[in-house]
């Protein structure tokens, strides 16, 4: 089947634009490319910045293709299934980027053995992702072979245990959620205490690339690291936002879990 000549997106939101994105980046978008979107500004917008879209009316036609990726939230993939079955054959690949759903619940609507379930993130955007995947059990072996070699474009593609994805879209896919909003307080830190942009820029993007690797590469326990800086402005909160971490993200954990 690979080379692909078709895939279907059905939804055109955040996680379309970066998977597209990202095979535009390595000139590995096919010949055809459907999306089923159906708030309008969405669909302008990617058809803005992505011209060789083509937008369906319905569910089903972008799931007429090839390759079909689910791109919506977990409370609608199951009814999604039972709108675009009859378009799905025995030959069509259908790719869920949702947690909950299992590979089962999917295999119990779809007439296809050729079901994925993925976990992007979104720093596939620059090729540069951390995708843990799951495929069924009966998946042809040179077809995952194939397809792995695409999705290994948008970066670090991997096949795990399905059990596990839901771990992986907490301490993953969301894990820049956490910390984003932090990063930038510090950019306008920097900004408001003199530097000039440039160099506030370098100076947070570097101290955290170097934070990280001394963390995970210095030979030193966590409690080791976190005493090489003796003042800790910010310290007395340490036990709040840890707390926050505990309950917002183990509340979602069960939220998302299968």
């Amino acid at each position: 089947m690979m080379k692909t000549k078709s895939i279907g997106f059905i939804g055109g939101g955040r996680i379309t634009r970066i998977f597209l994105q990202g095979l535009s980046n390595k000139k590995s978008l096919p010949e055809t490319v459907h999306v089923f979107e159906p708030k309008a500004e969405t669909l302008a917008a990617l058809q803005a910045e992505f011209p060789l879209v083509t937008a369906v009316d319905t569910a089903s036609e972008a799931a007429a293709q090839e390759m079909v990726f689910l791109a919506v939230l977990p409370p609608v993939v199951m009814e999604t299934l039972q709108t675009i079955k009859d378009a799905i054959t025995a030959e069509t690949i259908v790719i869920s980027l949702a947690p909950k759903i299992t590979l089962e619940k999917m295999a119990s609507v779809l007439p296809t053995k050729k079901l994925v379930r993925m976990i992007p993130n979104a720093t596939s955007f620059m090729n540069e992702g951390y995708n843990p995947l799951a495929f069924a059990s009966d998946f042809n072996k040179t077809e995952k072979k194939q397809l792995l070699k695409l999705l290994k474009k948008l970066g670090k593609t991997f096949e795990t245990e399905e059990a596990k994805l839901e771990s992986y879209a907490i301490v993953s896919a969301m894990l820049p959620t956490y910390f984003w909003f932090q990063w930038q307080a510090m950019h306008n830190v920097a900004l408001q205490t003199g530097l000039p942009e440039k160099e506030a820029s370098k100076a947070v993007k570097s101290s955290l690339e170097k934070a990280i690797k001394l963390y995970y590469k210095s030979g030193l326990s966590p409690a080791q690291v976190m005493d090489l800086i003796p003042v800790k402005p910010i310290g007395e909160h340490e036990t709040e936002i840890t707390e926050i971490f505990q309950s917002k993200l183990m509340g979602l954990f069960e939220k998302i879990k299968p």
